[in-house]
C-alpha cells in the first residue's frame, strides 16, 4: 500500500518527479462536509442507481469519474475498454467500467462517501486534495489516493485570435506573460481572462505568474512568491483582466457562442484551441506558449484506496489503466487533440491534429515549470486574493409577488451563498431588489466589513408587488457609472422569475447604455439568471449580451449553485 500511495505521484510533462499536495491549502475546503448534494442530477441519478441494484456476483464493476471537459474522449476509452469484453482471470469474472462526469473540485465528496471506485480529474493537484479531505475527515494521514497513471497532458496556453497575437508580433517573436501586459496596459477595451485559482486551469496559470514575475521556472517559494517584487509584477497584470470564470469548458463555451466579441484572449488547455480550430477551420484562435514558462494538465487516473477496496476492483483498474497505455487508446487521445503519453508516438505525425494549422506548434512549449509543493500552492492561492482585480458587484433580485414561498426563501438561500463565497475582503457587493419599483437595499460595502449587513438585508427581502427588471439593472448601472472605478470589474448579477411589466425605463435605453459602456473604460458586465420556465429568456440574453456578460437559466434546485458559479467570476 505504501508502495502505491509513492507511486500514485504525478509526473510532469519533461519526465521529472513532481510531489503531489498532501495538504494543498483550501482548493475544496470543507467539501466533505457539503457532500454528495454538491454532485450533479445526472450523477447523483447513476449513483443511487448503482446502490439500488443487487449486485452482480459474475462481473466487476469499476465507476470512474472524470471531468467534464474530456468527456467525449474519456467515453469513448471506456467504451473501447468494455466491449473488448475484459474478464479476471482468478477469480472468472467480466470487468466494466461506469463512466460518472463530476467537476474536479466536487471529485472529493465523491471520493470520501465511496461513491466512486477512481478519478481522472484533469490535474495531478486534485489528487492532493482528496487525500487532504480524506484525512481531514478521518482524522488521519493515510491518504486515499492509490495507484494512478497519466494516459493524456496537454500544456496550458493563452489562446489568442491570430490577428490579436499577429500585432503583438506572432510568429515571428516568442509571445508570453509581458506581451499580455503592454496590450492592455496600452488599449483598456482588450479584453483578456484566465479562470478563477479555483480551477486546475486558473490554478496553474496563476503559478506561472508568479514565476514570471519572480523571473524563475524552478524552485518557487513562500519567500519568493510573496515578495514586493512578485507581487506588484502579478498585481500590475491581474488588474488588467476582464473577469475571471469558473473554467476552461465555461470560457469556450462562450467563444463558440459568441466569438471574437468575448474575448481578445484567454487561458485553456492546448487541446481546446486545437479542438475549436478542427471544428470551425480556419485556426482561428492560436496557442501563444507563454516565453516565460507554462504548466502542464496531466489528466491522471487515480484508484481511491477507500477501505472498503476489494483486490478484483483494483485488478479492474490494472486492467482499464493498461488499456489506456495501449497504442489504440494512445492514438486516439491524439486524435482528440491531446498529448499522448507514449512518446514513441510522433506529434507531427500527418495524422496529428496538433499542428500549425490547428494553431498549435508540436515542439513547443520550449520551458516546463516546476509544480511547487503543496504549502507554495497554497501561499500562491492566498496571494492571489490579494493581487488579483477586486470588484463593485450589484445583486439585482427579483422580489415581485410571483417570487412568494420557495422561491424567495430558495433565492435567499442563493444570495447568501454567492455573498459567502466572494473571498476577496476588498470586493464590493451591494443588494438592489425590484418588485413594483426598484430599491437599493444595501449599497456597495467591502466584503471584509458588510457581509452581515448584506446577510441581514437578504434575510429581510419579501415578495411582493410586479416587477420592474428593467429599473433594477439601470439602477445598478447608473451607481456603477456614477461610482466611475476603473480599477475594479464593475458587475451586475440579475436574477429574474417572470416578465417586465412595470419598469418606466426602455429596454432600448437600458441595452444602448449597456453596449457603450462595453466599448469604454469603465465596461460594466452582467449576467442573468433566468429563475424557472416563466422568466423572460429574450428580454435577459439581450441585457446579458449587450453587457458582455451572459445569461444561464436555473430551477430551485439548481439556483444556488448557479450564484456559486458565477462568485467564480470575481
Amino acid at each position: 500500500m505504501a508502495k502505491q500511495r509513492r507511486q500514485a505521484r504525478g509526473v510532469g510533462p519533461t519526465g521529472k518527479g513532481v510531489k503531489s499536495a498532501r495538504s494543498n491549502g483550501c482548493l475544496i475546503a470543507g467539501i466533505v462536509a457539503v457532500g454528495i448534494a454538491l454532485i450533479g442530477c445526472t450523477v447523483t441519478y447513476a449513483l443511487l442507481r448503482r446502490q439500488e441494484q443487487p449486485r452482480d456476483e459474475r462481473r466487476v464493476e469499476l465507476v470512474v469519474a472524470y471531468s467534464p471537459e474530456k468527456g467525449a474522449v474519456f467515453r469513448e476509452l471506456v467504451d473501447g475498454f468494455n466491449d473488448t469484453r475484459p474478464s479476471l482471470s482468478t477469480p472468472n469474472k467480466d470487468v466494466i467500467v461506469t463512466p460518472i462526469e463530476i467537476a474536479p473540485d466536487e471529485m472529493a465528496a465523491a471520493a470520501a462517501a465511496n461513491q466512486v471506485d477512481a478519478i481522472s480529474p484533469d490535474s495531478s493537484i486534485w489528487l492532493g486534495e482528496v487525500d487532504r479531505a480524506w484525512d481531514e475527515a478521518q482524522g488521519t494521514d493515510t491518504g486515499l489516493v492509490g495507484d494512478s497513471a497519466r494516459y493524456m497532458v496537454s500544456p496550458v496556453v493563452i489562446a489568442m485570435w491570430r490577428d490579436v497575437a499577429a500585432e503583438m508580433g506572432y510568429p515571428e517573436r516568442e509571445l508570453g506573460w509581458q506581451d499580455l501586459l503592454r496590450a492592455a496596459d496600452g488599449n483598456p477595451q482588450f479584453r483578456w481572462s484566465h479562470p478563477s485559482a479555483n480551477s486546475a486551469s486558473g490554478l496553474l496559470a496563476t503559478l506561472a505568474l508568479f514565476y514570471a514575475g519572480s523571473g524563475t521556472t524552478r524552485g518557487l517559494t513562500q519567500e519568493i512568491a510573496t515578495s514586493e517584487e512578485t507581487l506588484a509584477y502579478v498585481a500590475r497584470l491581474e488588474k488588467t483582466v476582464k473577469h475571471y470564470g469558473e473554467g476552461e469548458l465555461a470560457v469556450m463555451e462562450q467563444v463558440e457562442a459568441r466569438g471574437r466579441e468575448y474575448l481578445d484572449a484567454f487561458v485553456v488547455q492546448e487541446q481546446l484551441v486545437v479542438q475549436y480550430n478542427a471544428r470551425d477551420a480556419g485556426a482561428e484562435l492560436v496557442a501563444i506558449y507563454p516565453s516565460e514558462g507554462t504548466l502542464w494538465e496531466d489528466h491522471p487516473l487515480a484508484l481511491l484506496e477507500h477501505p472498503d477496496r476489494t483486490d478484483e476492483e483494483r485488478l479492474a483498474f490494472q486492467l482499464f489503466k493498461e488499456y489506456l497505455a495501449t497504442p489504440a487508446s494512445q492514438a486516439l487521445v491524439l486524435r482528440y487533440g491531446y498529448r499522448p503519453t507514449d512518446l514513441s508516438i510522433p506529434l507531427d505525425g500527418a495524422d496529428s491534429p496538433i499542428r500549425a494549422e490547428n494553431g498549435v506548434d508540436p515542439a513547443k512549449p520550449y520551458t516546463t515549470l516546476q509544480v511547487p509543493g503543496a504549502s507554495v500552492i497554497a501561499v500562491v492561492r492566498n496571494a492571489w486574493r490579494h493581487t488579483k482585480r477586486q470588484a463593485n458587484i450589484y445583486l439585482v433580485v427579483d422580489t415581485s409577488g410571483s417570487m412568494k414561498g420557495n422561491k424567495i426563501v430558495d433565492a435567499q438561500t442563493a444570495l447568501q451563498t454567492f455573498v459567502a463565497q466572494v473571498q476577496g475582503g476588498q470586493d464590493r457587493v451591494g443588494l438592489i431588489g425590484f418588485a413594483t419599483r426598484a430599491r437599493e437595499q444595501v449599497p456597495l460595502t467591502q466584503v471584509s466589513e458588510g457581509r452581515e449587513m448584506l446577510t441581514q438585508a437578504i434575510d429581510r427581502l419579501e415578495a411582493t408587488g410586479n416587477t420592474a427588471l428593467i429599473d433594477g439593472v439601470d439602477l445598478a448601472y447608473d451607481k456603477l457609472v456614477s461610482l466611475n472605478d476603473r480599477e475594479r470589474i464593475n458587475a451586475i448579477v440579475v436574477m429574474t422569475d417572470g416578465k417586465e411589466n412595470r419598469s418606466n425605463t426602455r429596454i432600448s435605453a437600458l441595452t444602448g447604455a449597456l453596449g457603450r459602456s462595453a466599448q469604454s473604460d469603465l465596461p460594466i458586465v452582467v449576467f442573468c439568471i433566468a429563475y424557472g420556465s416563466d422568466a423572460d429568456l429574450a428580454m435577459l440574453n439581450a441585457i446579458s449580451g449587450a453587457a458582455g456578460g451572459f445569461t444561464r437559466q436555473g430551477e430551485l434546485g439548481t439556483i444556488e449553485d448557479l450564484y456559486k458559479t458565477l462568485s467564480t467570476y470575481f
